[in-house]
């Protein structure tokens, strides 16, 4: 076997094992070298005999990212930073996080790992690698499987469920059977792990290839529920398609399609409560929360209804609407991919999808043309009504909605002179005289 690491990793190697201290390479990125898919994963971990003190001694730049696990973060020659991390065995677990203790063998730090194919290290310049568990066997038969005690493993820390679930959903395995009943079992210790591990969990499923691959398996174990009871916990496979039809850049707006899959109308309301829940940042509950608003589809008129088209947009906000576009195309492709085999002049899917384009093209449009969505985006502001004689306050901001309203009755309006001459029309709370 040859597998190819950067070279700063080998140096890094060198220079430790000239310390006396053995080296290995370990984790996602042997892992998917072995699958013969490099490139996949950047990250090159490092396992040594070397404890954290050693370690910041041999090399000049270094990050104590986890002293206390035995994690130090070391910069490569490539101004790369390097997890470097101690060989270690568990001493205590509680389903959370193992309190852990330096080990002196590459085998007892494997054997503290998840699932054989995680449980595999290369040595980059003996160029041997070391699987004890079968890991490469069951990488080539596409298998799923704990290392040792399935049962154990999930009970050392519950978060190896969802990894499981990812690993098994983005790899395309099938898990192995006795590994498959200790999650179900586990299942319910989900509820012990911080909703910080749970949210990074999900969110690496939304970012990777095809989510609903993991997506379904965590339907069919009880996690989903579990973990987003909130949502229809008869979720279909048609319903978490539409997911993967999000961009995968956007695991955002992935997540918003999520919610909107599972909890229909009531994403726009529930949605963000289901977020901060999770402890998704602020702007990350106003950004989905935001697109949520947007539903699957567009509401019925807009194409030839201007102003409510225009007082859409503005409800949802200009930064939201691209989140929406996606959302509403994802949905008609995983509709038009469900019934690819079915007459689309009986499915309508054709006739939907040229509607959702007519409505974004008509969207898009009065963005280009400069439409303003806002009050501050009209060709007067405040201080010209005050100019005007009137006196600031409420009713200035009811005089000029009251004029954002008329523009997107008739663009031509946004002028100054014109909004000027309609607000000498108006009386001090934004109605026309009379």
């Amino acid at each position: 076997m040859r597998i190819e690491v950067p070279p700063a990793v080998r140096d890094m190697v060198r220079d430790l094992e000239k310390a006396d201290f053995e080296t290995w390479t370990v984790g996602g990125a042997v892992r998917d070298a072995v699958r013969e898919r490099p490139g996949e994963r950047e990250d090159w971990d490092l396992a040594t005999r070397a404890h954290p003190q050693q370690v910041q001694d041999l090399f000049p730049r270094t990050v104590p990212l986890g002293i206390e696990y035995g994690t130090v973060g070391v910069f490569g020659s490539d101004g790369v930073l390097y997890e470097v991390t101690t060989f270690r065995h568990d001493v205590i677990t509680y389903g959370r996080k193992a309190v852990v203790a330096f080990a002196e063998t590459l085998r007892e730090d494997l054997a503290r790992r998840d699932f054989t194919v995680n449980a595999m290290a290369w040595h980059p310049r003996r160029r041997v690698l070391y699987d004890p568990y079968g890991g490469q066997e069951d990488l080539e038969q596409g298998i799923l499987r704990a290392v040792g005690a399935p049962a154990e493993r999930f009970r050392e820390d519950y978060l190896r469920v969802l990894r499981g679930l990812r690993f098994a959903g983005t790899l395309g395995f099938e898990i192995e059977p006795d590994t498959w009943g200790a999650m179900v079992e586990a299942v319910p210790g989900l509820t012990r792990l911080s909703v910080e591990r749970v949210r990074e969990e999900l969110m690496k499923v939304l970012a990777g290839a095809s989510p609903s691959r993991a997506l379904r398996l965590y339907r069919q174990c009880g996690a989903l529920r579990c973990i987003l009871p909130e949502i229809d916990e008869d979720l279909t496979d048609d319903a978490l398609a539409a997911v993967d039809a999000v961009p995968r850049r956007k695991p955002g707006t992935r997540m918003a399609m999520l919610l909107l899959q599972g909890l229909g109308a009531a994403a726009a309301s529930t949605g963000p409560r289901v977020l901060t829940r999770l402890r998704f940042s602020n702007s990350e509950v106003q950004r989905i929360g935001a697109a949520c608003r947007g539903g699957v589809g567009p509401p019925e008129g807009l194409v030839h209804d201007a102003p409510a088209r225009r007082r859409w947009a503005a409800r949802m906000g200009r930064r939201t609407l691209d989140d929406i576009f996606r959302i509403w195309r994802a949905a008609v492709e995983s509709r038009a991919d469900r019934d690819a085999e079915v007459d689309a002049t009986d499915t309508g899917i054709d006739a939907t999808g040229r509607e959702v384009e007519r409505v974004i093209a008509a969207i898009e449009g009065d963005l280009g043309a400069g439409i303003p969505l806002s009050t501050r985006e009209l060709a007067v502001a405040g201080r010209d009504l005050v100019a005007l004689g009137w006196q600031p306050g409420p009713d200035i901001g009811k005089a000029l909605k009251r004029l954002l309203e008329a523009v997107w009755e008739d663009p031509a309006a946004n002028e100054r002179s014109t909004l000027l001459e309609m607000a000498v029309g108006m009386d001090p709370t934004g109605k026309p005289d009379g």
